[in-house]
């Protein structure tokens, strides 16, 4: 467990780095900006991850306590594996296409204050904390969760490890593309 966690921290860390060379000069102003209304700006992208990976905190912290007990539909799902793959797949950098977010994870509507770059990093020391403090005598590949934002769907630990630092790949290179938008205010 220790070399999983070891490696998507580093990943993590990394993510937190890019986020802070490639944004963190950026004006309230220019992180805000949004190429039309139905796209995300670069705050709202960094609003979406914090909100979205901070759903899981409650489990991560009952995990770490030790007090984590998987639910019936968690031992009987035969989809987990799917829900799974599907979710890496789907959540990857490389695919463009868009999705719907769930209403939890939805991104702030209104201005998002120009520290976003800043909270956002922190964001990402907590989910490495959390991730450290998960036991060891948790093995990733058989314990099975809920999705905090979709009650339905189960993926193993190991999974999520994995859709934690897609889904942070994934908006992080949709809020780059914002700033390379031809409109950005520079």
């Amino acid at each position: 467990m220790d070399e999983r966690i070891t490696n998507i921290t580093t990943d993590i860390s990394k993510v937190a780095a890019d986020v802070r060379i490639s944004f963190g000069n950026l004006s309230p102003a220019q992180l805000n900006w949004k190429p039309d209304d139905k796209s995300w700006s670069v705050a709202q992208c960094l609003d979406h991850l914090i909100t979205t990976h901070r759903q899981y905190f409650p489990l991560f912290k009952k995990m770490a306590a030790g007090d984590a007990k998987p639910t019936f539909w968690e031992k009987a799902s035969p989809l987990s594996g799917f829900f799974g793959r599907f979710l890496i797949k789907s959540l990857d950098p490389s695919n463009l296409k868009k999705m719907k977010a769930p209403g939890k994870a939805q991104p702030s509507t209104s201005e998002i204050s120009g520290d976003i770059v800043d909270r956002f990093c922190e964001h990402q020391h907590q989910v490495i904390e959390h991730l450290h403090n998960i036991g060891s005598d948790v093995d990733p590949d058989t314990t099975i969760i809920t999705s905090p934002l979709i009650g339905f769907v189960t993926y193993s630990l190991e999974d999520c490890f994995k859709i934690l630092v897609v889904h942070c790949q994934r908006h992080i290179g949709q809020a780059q593309r914002v700033t390379e938008n031809g409109k950005f205010p520079h």
